[in-house]
């Protein structure tokens, strides 16, 4: 059962950052048909929606490190199964920056120390935010993230909607984040590029390990706190059930 549900969120996670990444490195700036700010905030988006359709009923589809810790510290996932999902989460992601490294580098002007849709603050920020800036981001908007998770996947929440609360989330966290540090939450999607572009990238990959971890933990417990049904014990999203 646990490999099949790992296995679930490895395909998950390659399709998050090969196609997340993928929007940003291959069409975010292209001439005059560039998908821009938006288009990736959408690209990411519409992974997590897709994803929790297709195997929300498998693994829950977290597909990200930040969201099982979270999870778990929201009562709504066993302790026991977070390493196995972030390890298969981290696996994916690092396929995926492989094959969409593969590609990019099919164009002439493909230069992965630019970036590779890699995170990073001070002169690696889009907007050139500091670390500060940068971390607390990461914590506030990956807790936000996660208290919508939790309530969208409520018992009493309306059925079957949940995949589209997540994915609009998720796109709308990306609208404010991506100038700061191009938006991680998810530490997994951080560290597949960050292989890729290497140096800076790897350098700074601690802070989009430690302000995601930690703010899907703070969204966890607080909404533990705050809903009427705090000792729900399913593991994973499930769009036709509404419970986590």
């Amino acid at each position: 059962m646990i490999l099949r549900k790992c296995m679930a969120e490895g395909i998950g996670t390659f399709w998050l950052t090969f196609a997340g990444c993928g929007s940003a490195v291959i069409a975010a700036g292209f001439p005059q048909v560039g998908i821009g700010l938006l288009g990736v905030s959408l690209a990411f988006g519409l992974t997590v929606l897709t994803m929790a359709y297709a195997i929300g009923h498998i693994s829950g589809c977290h597909l990200n490190p930040a969201v099982t810790v979270g999870l778990a510290a929201g009562g709504r996932f066993p302790t026991k199964d977070i390493g196995p999902y972030v390890a298969a989460q981290v696996a994916g992601a690092v396929v995926a920056a492989s094959l969409l490294y593969s590609i990019a580098s099919g164009s002439p002007d493909f230069d992965p120390t630019k970036g590779f849709a890699a995170n990073g603050y001070g002169e690696h920020s889009p907007g050139r935010y500091g670390v500060i800036p940068a971390l607390l981001a990461e914590v506030v908007l990956t807790m936000m993230f996660l208290f919508v998770i939790m309530g969208a996947t409520h018992g009493k929440a309306p059925a079957g909607f949940a995949p589209i609360a997540i994915g609009l989330c998720l796109t709308l966290i990306h609208l404010v984040g991506i100038p700061i540090d191009n938006l991680s939450v998810n530490p997994a999607r951080s560290t597949g590029p960050a292989l890729f572009a290497g140096g800076w990238a790897l350098a700074q990959l601690w802070l989009f390990w430690v302000a995601p971890l930690a703010g899907g933990a703070f969204g966890g417990v607080l909404y533990r706190w705050l809903s009427e049904e705090p000792s729900a014990q399913v593991t994973g999203v499930n769009p036709a059930t509404r419970t986590v």
